[in-house]
C-alpha cells in the first residue's frame, strides 16, 4: 500500500500520461518527417539525425553523472531535443554541427537550468539559433545532389521569385531535413488529436503568421502566395513541435492564444522585413521569453473556483497599474526619446557620408568624368519607378572638363537575399557598360558577398543590351553566376538590366 501513496500539496489530481509516454509520442509523430528527409536527402541526412540524437543522450548522461543527478536519459526528452535539432538542419551540414548543437542544447540550455521542466527556452531552438549565429557558413542550406547551390524556397520567396509549392509540401525541395510539410502535419495533427499539444498555440501561430503575410506581404491573400510562405521556413514545425513545448509555453488557454499570436506575428515580421529568410526560430525564442510575463497577468482559473455570492462580501482592491508595466512603459519612452535624439544628431553626417559614397562610386564607374548632371525628363521616370522591387534611383550624365557627354552614371537597386542590392552602373555614350560598383550589399558572407569581388564585377565591362545569367562559362551577353548565391546573382543582373533599359528608353541620345 505504501507504494500507492504520493505525498504532495493540493490539488491532488493526476494526469494519466507520464513524461516518457509523451516524449515517445512526440518522437513517433516526428518519424514520418524524419523518414521522408532521409529518403530524399540520403545518408548524410541519416548521419546528422543519428549524431544529433546520440550526442544529446550522451550529453545528458554525462552531465547527470558529473553533477551526481538521477539518470534521466530514459524519459526520452533528450531524444526529442536531438531529433528536433537534426530536422531543422540542412542535409549537407557538416557532421560536427549537430554534435556541437546537441551538447549546447542539453548542457547549457537544459542541464544548467535544472533539467527537464526548468529550462526557460526550448533547448533545440536555442541550439539552432546558437549555431546560426556562431557557424553561419556551415549552417547555410546547400542542395543534396547538385554541385551548384541554389536559394532555398524561402530565400526565393524573399527575392520575389517563383517556387514549387508541391515540392515544398512533400519535402523534396532544397531546405532542411525535416522539410516535408505533409509529414509534419500528419505528426502534428496526431499529437493534437491525442490532446498532447494545445490547439490554441499551434493554430494561433499559423493564423497570426498568415494574417500578417496576407496584410503586408504585397500579394494580398492569394492562396498560392500564402501557402508558399506557410510551407517554408520552419513555420509548421515550429507551430506544432516547438512552440507547443509545455515548459516554455503559458498555462492558461487565453495566455496560450496570445503566445501563439505573438509568435505568428513576429515570424511574419521577420520573414518580410528581416535580413534572414529563415528566422521563425527567433520568433519562438522571443515567445518563450515572454511566457513568464503572460502567466503573471493571465492567471489560470483555480481548481474548484466558484463565484462569490451576495451573502459574502469581499473587499475589492482598487485597480492599479502593475509596477512592471509602468517601468517598461517609462523605459520604452526614454529609449524612444534617446533614439530620436541620436537620429537628429547623426542625420546630417550620415547624409553627407552617403553622398560622398555615391560620388565615389560614380567616379569609380566613370573615372574620366569631371561633373555629373541630371538629364532632362529623367525625374518623372524615376518617380514612376519609386517603390518597385527593381528600380533606377538616380541617373546622371557624365561630362568631361570641356562639357562633352562621355557617358552616364546610374544608381540602381534590386531585391537580394539579405535586402536591397544597390549599385552604381557606368555606361559609355553608346550604352556599353564601363563597370559596376556596389553602394549597398548585405548578402551572406562567403556567398552573396562575393559579388563585390573583381572576378564577378569585371564580367560586365564592355557589355550592352540585355544580359543573361548562366552557370559555368559565360559567352556574349552572358554573366557567370556566383556559385551558391543565385539570388544575389539574379539581383545584380536584374539591376544592371534595369539600368540598361533606362538608358535605351530615357537617356539614349541625351546630352
Amino acid at each position: 500500500m505504501n507504494g500507492m501513496l504520493n505525498l504532495s500539496s493540493a490539488p491532488h489530481t493526476r494526469d494519466k500520461w507520464t513524461t516518457p509516454y509523451i516524449m515517445r509520442m512526440v518522437t513517433l509523430s516526428l518519424l514520418p518527417a524524419t523518414i521522408v528527409g532521409i529518403l530524399v536527402h540520403g545518408w548524410n541526412a541519416f548521419g546528422i539525425v543519428a549524431l544529433a540524437i546520440v550526442s544529446a543522450v550522451a550529453s545528458e548522461w554525462c552531465f547527470n553523472k558529473i553533477c551526481r543527478k538521477p539518470d534521466t536519459i530514459w524519459d526520452g526528452s533528450a531524444v526529442v531535443t536531438g531529433l528536433l535539432l537534426a530536422l531543422s538542419l540542412g542535409p549537407q551540414t557538416p557532421l560536427y554541427i549537430p554534435v556541437i548543437g546537441s551538447v549546447f542544447a542539453i548542457v547549457v540550455c537544459k542541464g544548467c537550468f535544472g533539467g527537464l521542466g526548468k529550462n526557460f527556452i526550448n533547448p533545440a531552438l536555442a541550439a539552432r539559433c546558437f549555431l546560426l549565429i556562431s557557424f553561419a557558413n556551415a549552417m547555410t542550406i546547400k542542395p543534396s545532389l547538385d554541385a551548384i547551390a541554389t536559394a532555398t524556397p524561402v530565400g526565393a520567396l524573399k527575392a520575389f521569385e517563383q517556387v514549387d509549392i508541391t515540392k515544398m509540401f512533400l519535402g523534396t525541395a532544397d531546405g532542411v531535413i525535416g522539410g516535408s510539410i505533409l509529414a509534419l502535419l500528419v505528426g502534428g495533427l496526431l499529437l493534437w488529436s491525442l490532446d498532447i499539444i494545445h490547439g490554441q498555440i499551434c493554430f494561433s501561430v499559423l493564423i497570426g503568421f498568415t494574417l500578417l503575410i496576407g496584410l503586408f506581404g504585397g500579394e494580398g491573400f492569394a492562396p498560392g502566395f500564402l501557402l508558399a510562405h506557410l510551407c517554408g521556413g520552419g513555420v509548421v514545425m515550429g507551430a506544432f513541435f516547438m512552440a507547443t513545448d509545455y515548459v516554455t509555453s503559458p498555462v492558461s488557454r487565453l495566455g496560450q492564444f496570445i503566445y501563439g499570436c505573438l509568435i505568428g506575428v513576429l515570424g511574419g515580421i521577420f520573414r518580410l522585413w528581416g535580413n534572414t529568410a529563415d528566422s521563425f526560430s527567433y520568433a519562438i525564442i522571443i515567445g518563450n521569453v515572454c511566457t513568464p510575463l503572460i502567466d503573471t497577468y493571465i492567471v489560470q482559473k483555480p481548481l474548484a473556483y466558484r463565484k462569490i455570492g451576495k451573502t459574502r462580501r469581499v473587499k475589492r482592491e482598487p485597480f492599479r497599474i502593475p509596477k512592471p508595466v509602468i517601468a517598461l512603459t517609462l523605459i520604452a519612452a526614454l529609449a524612444g526619446v534617446a533614439l530620436s535624439g541620436v537620429f537628429s544628431v547623426t542625420k546630417d553626417p550620415i547624409e553627407k557620408q552617403e553622398l560622398a559614397a555615391k560620388t565615389a562610386s560614380y567616379k569609380e564607374v566613370c573615372p574620366d568624368a569631371a561633373t555629373f548632371e541630371v538629364p532632362d525628363g529623367a525625374e518623372e521616370k524615376l518617380q514612376e519607378a519609386a517603390g518597385s522591387t527593381t528600380r533606377v534611383n538616380e541617373a546622371y550624365i557624365a561630362k568631361d572638363a570641356a562639357g562633352n557627354t562621355i557617358g552616364y552614371a546610374l544608381n540602381v537597386s534590386s531585391k537580394g537575399f539579405g535586402g536591397d542590392v544597390t549599385l552604381a552602373l557606368g555606361l559609355t555614350a553608346d550604352g556599353s557598360i564601363t563597370g559596376i560598383s556596389f553602394t549597398e550589399l548585405n548578402e551572406t558572407a562567403g556567398l552573396g558577398m562575393r559579388a563585390d569581388e573583381p572576378a564577378f564585377k569585371e564580367q560586365f565591362a564592355g557589355k550592352s543590351g540585355t544580359l543573361n545569367l548562366v552557370k559555368g562559362d559565360a559567352g556574349d551577353g552572358e554573366i557567370s553566376a556566383i556559385t551558391g548565391a543565385s539570388v544575389t546573382s539574379n539581383a545584380v543582373i536584374n539591376a544592371v538590366n534595369e539600368g540598361l533599359s533606362f538608358y535605351e528608353t530615357v537617356l539614349k541620345g541625351g546630352n
